[in-house]
């Protein structure tokens, strides 16, 4: 499967995605063919090689100075009489208009047909949200995924009747979608807007998922933004590639499943008891961990010491650290992703002469390789009966494999 990371390393905009495109290869005649066929009249596109912070990329420039303005429904009609795009890049960019027009309508109250758009009524808006959706249909992407949005400082207006930053309309996007946002940096001070609402309006309504996959990189794209501030480059990258490949030896039926969406947390301890231990991995489990255990180790000045290590999903990266750092003397968590095979599984119950019992089977290539009761049914059962908990096993075993 191809795959595009979006990184917003330095803020995020229409024509920072427009030049990120054309850095990865996209050719800037296919860019113009798709601007050509919205019939937007004294409009040209360029595209020049600059650095922000020693970091080299393409920076579009768009000139619609002689352009029309456009209403929300001009824009919406604009692309739906494209004939020439295909069916795809005229439903992704009206969606990402949609995004663009209800988020200034929530903002400034009314309909989103009726707004008066101000800096977005330019036909510089059109450009950048088509060349984007084409762009991306031109390199084939079949997933795309993205980092959290980088917003900048949080300030009031510059100018009288002026916005805030971030700027409403953007917010408003970004709540819509629940999209994630990166933390306001010190270095980011008196630079004003990093995020745009187009570029929040293209990143949060293309992305499939907010997380850099793991992937086989091809090639980097990098977009320059109009800002050139001395601590940080105002930039944002597409990264390119393909997702993992995975053996697949019976025809529809992968012998096991491939997981990318996994972290591993981990932290030393030589200071926490035993009771302690035993508290956090089970708030741990109830915070959603795959997996918890204690791993003996050696720390400094020769402390015997435990290592605590949880296996959860990335999207509970939060909630996970934070059970560590509350329920243990931890100061400090370490957190990587992480790659799986996981065998395919499911659970039965079988009728036993100790009453039902679950079985849990394990499959490869679409075939049983193993079976194994649950040990709480085991357990429940030999107290039941007042027998061992082997004996148990041994006679359910047994009418396992009776069972074919």
């Amino acid at each position: 499967m191809k795959a595009a990371y979006i990184q917003s390393v330095g803020g995020a905009s229409g024509d920072m995605l427009l030049g990120a495109l054309l850095d990865a290869g996209v050719p800037l005649d296919a860019i113009h063919d798709a601007i050509a066929a919205l019939k937007i009249p004294n409009v040209s596109i360029a595209v020049a090689d600059e650095t922000r912070c020693e970091v080299r990329g393409s920076r579009t420039l768009v000139d619609t100075s002689n352009a029309p303005r456009y209403s929300p429904q001009q824009m919406l009609d604009a692309v739906a009489n494209a004939t020439a795009l295909s069916d795809q890049t005229r439903t992704r960019a009206t969606a990402v208009l949609n995004a663009l027009f209800a988020a200034e309508a929530r903002v400034h109250g009314g309909n989103p047909d009726e707004i008066h758009l101000h800096e977005l009524g330019t036909a510089d808006t059109l450009v950048d949200v088509v060349g984007v959706v084409h762009g991306l249909e031109q390199l084939g992407i079949d997933r795309i995924y993205a980092s959290p949005l980088v917003l900048g400082e949080a300030t009031g207006p510059r100018r009288p009747n002026g916005y805030s930053n971030p700027a409403p309309a953007t917010l408003e996007i970004i709540a819509t979608a629940n999209a994630p946002v990166a933390p306001e940096r010190p270095f980011h001070a008196n630079v004003g807007e990093l995020t745009t609402p187009t570029g929040a309006a293209l990143i949060t309504t293309l992305a499939d998922e907010y997380r850099q996959p793991a992937m086989t990189l091809n090639h980097i794209g990098v977009g320059i933004g109009g800002k050139n501030p001395p601590a940080f480059p105002n930039v944002i990258r597409l990264w390119l590639g393909q997702t993992a490949a995975h053996p697949d030896p019976v025809e529809g039926q992968p012998f096991a499943h491939w997981q990318d969406n996994v972290i591993l947390l981990e932290t030393n301890l030589d200071n926490a008891t035993g009771e302690q231990l035993g508290y956090a991995m089970e708030q741990l489990f109830n915070a959603g961990a795959l997996d918890v255990w204690h791993t003996p180790i050696q720390m400094k000045k020769n402390r015997p010491a435990i290592l605590l290590s949880a296996l959860g999903p990335a999207e509970l990266e939060t909630q996970l650290a934070e059970a560590i750092l509350r329920h243990t003397p931890t100061l400090g968590v370490r957190v990587r992703p992480i790659t799986r095979y996981v065998a395919h599984r499911d659970t039965i119950t079988v009728e036993t002469e100790y009453g039902p019992i679950r079985l849990k089977r394990k499959y490869l290539s679409g075939q049983i390789v193993s079976q194994s009761p649950e040990h709480d049914d085991i357990a429940k059962a030999a107290q039941t009966h007042n027998l061992p908990w082997q004996t148990v096993l041994s006679s359910i075993i047994g009418t396992v494999y009776d069972l074919g």
